[in-house]
């Protein structure tokens, strides 16, 4: 079985170019870890007891393949076949307080697996002639695979204080293959989690992602929680843990919610930041909780709080402040919108404004606001469900009949200037407002003609004259 992980050409080329060079060279690391798993894996880490990059370039020789050499860290990267083959050296490491990056000399295999975060990616497939495609597996790799268990090769407190970043890839694979931490690897992260200050913005981020993108990534972020990481990655998310209670009256716990929010998210969506939104969506909740005697608790304006806030958390985790972040705040705005439409009667003029400020993003929005609904009362729910399908077939139909989900103002401001021939001015800006909210209200239609004799009737009573 193990020899069919090798039945490639690759392997066989990096195999005789090994031997000819007369060094060992082995397969380590996730291919191997994945074919046990029966997971695909395209992106192959190949050892060499000797120089990774001359290796490499042989094999792109045979193989008349491009190469990358990358001199500073000793690796060189082939691409044969939709497979990216990384090689390097094997090496031995130790590591400055200060920093995650560690000296590095020329070592053994055995060295190499030593360095790596955990056992199940620790194991190598051996290339050499004699015992081709054979399991080396020093730290038991295969029987935690097997028992689902993330477990160091080294102390923990070794290998976690060397590298933080480790513990953070602790948490994402146990998320993303249903895994277990052992015991003595959650209490040294406890005991480590100061050592999380040296890791990069970006490391963290890509983490958290992986974790984001795992098919139940509630499961991360309360391993983050559980291991004293989230306060760390996510402060802004571990402030909305816990129940307060006053005169017998508690709120719920809106760390669980926005945990479970996320999950019925993503059962229904793959998108990474809709995923965010999700997690995200009552984040301001922290910060505008009041008690009122005789209403009980009340987060008046999270929404708007909370889509502020989408900022400063992704800027801390210097993740991309393009379209996706305006994406996330819009949704985390509006998550409370559909809600508030979900009534016996629907309006129109509300169905129109919420088109309107949601745009393209309205599906993703009504999956967010769907998700949002995990009240224990499977009664409540239900009524809830059956609103909202009534609220979806409403918003269908105000777009099919007045097209607002793009909303363009058929009035621009260089028809108001040309029409009535004044300069740049705020009356250019009130005529167009009028119009938009005019044919948000259903007024009058989305049509230009409509719109046209709107503006005459607004710009006369401003006294403008064509």
């Amino acid at each position: 079985m193990i020899c069919e992980a090798l039945d490639k050409k690759i392997f066989r080329t990096i195999a005789q170019t090994a031997r000819e060079h007369g060094v060992r060279a082995f397969v380590i690391g996730g291919y191997v870890r994945d074919f046990f798993l029966q997971r695909p894996c395209t992106d192959i880490d190949v050892v060499v007891e000797g120089s990774g990059i001359e290796i490499a370039q042989a094999v792109a020789e045979k193989l008349h393949a491009n190469v990358s050499v990358f001199k500073n860290f000793g690796t060189a990267m082939l691409k044969h076949n939709g497979m990216e083959v990384e090689f390097v050296g094997a090496r031995k490491e130790s590591y400055r307080a200060n920093s995650r990056k560690p000296i590095v000399e020329d070592g053994t295999l055995e060295e190499d697996q030593l360095r790596r975060d955990f056992t199940i990616n620790a194991m190598a497939f051996s290339l050499q002639e004699e015992d081709y495609g054979s399991l080396v597996d020093p730290f038991g790799g295969i029987k935690d695979l097997n028992e689902g268990i993330i477990r160091t090769p080294l102390d923990p407190d070794t290998t976690y204080s060397d590298d933080p970043l480790r513990m953070l890839r602790a948490v994402r694979f146990a998320t993303q293959l249903g895994f277990s931490i052992v015991p003595e690897s959650i209490e040294s992260m406890r005991r480590n989690k100061e050592r999380m200050s040296i890791l990069s913005a970006e490391r963290i981020a890509t983490e958290l992602n992986k974790i984001m993108l795992s098919p139940q990534p509630s499961t991360g972020f309360r391993l983050l929680d559980e291991c004293d990481l989230l306060t760390s990655v996510l402060p802004a998310l571990s402030n909305l843990k816990g129940v307060e209670n006053v005169d017998g009256r508690g709120h719920k716990d809106n760390f669980k919610h926005s945990l479970q929010v996320l999950d019925n998210v993503a059962r229904e969506s793959d998108n990474l930041w809709l995923r965010w939104a999700a997690l995200l969506h009552d984040i301001g909740k922290a910060r505008t909780k009041r008690y009122e005697p005789g209403t009980g608790w009340t987060f008046h304006g999270h929404e708007f709080v909370g889509s502020k806030m989408v900022k400063g958390i992704f800027n801390k985790l210097k993740m991309t402040q393009s379209e996706d972040m305006k994406y996330v705040e819009k949704l985390v705005a509006l998550h409370l919108r559909p809600i508030s439409l979900v009534t016996d009667e629907v309006t129109d003029s509300a169905v129109r404004r919420l088109l309107f400020e949601a745009g393209d993003d309205i599906d993703d929005l009504m999956i967010l606001c769907k998700a949002d609904i995990t009240s224990a009362n499977e009664q409540k729910v239900e009524r809830f469900r059956k609103q909202y399908e009534h609220v979806q077939e409403k918003l269908l139909e105000v777009e099919a009949k007045d097209a607002v989900r793009n909303f363009k103002n058929p009035i621009s401001g260089d028809l108001i200037m040309e029409r009535y021939h004044i300069p740049p001015c705020q009356e250019i800006g009130q005529i167009k407002e009028y119009v938009k909210e005019a044919i948000l209200d259903g007024v009058i239609p989305n049509e230009y003609d409509a719109a046209f004799a709107l503006m005459e009737q607004k710009a006369a009573e401003m006294g403008l004259k064509a």
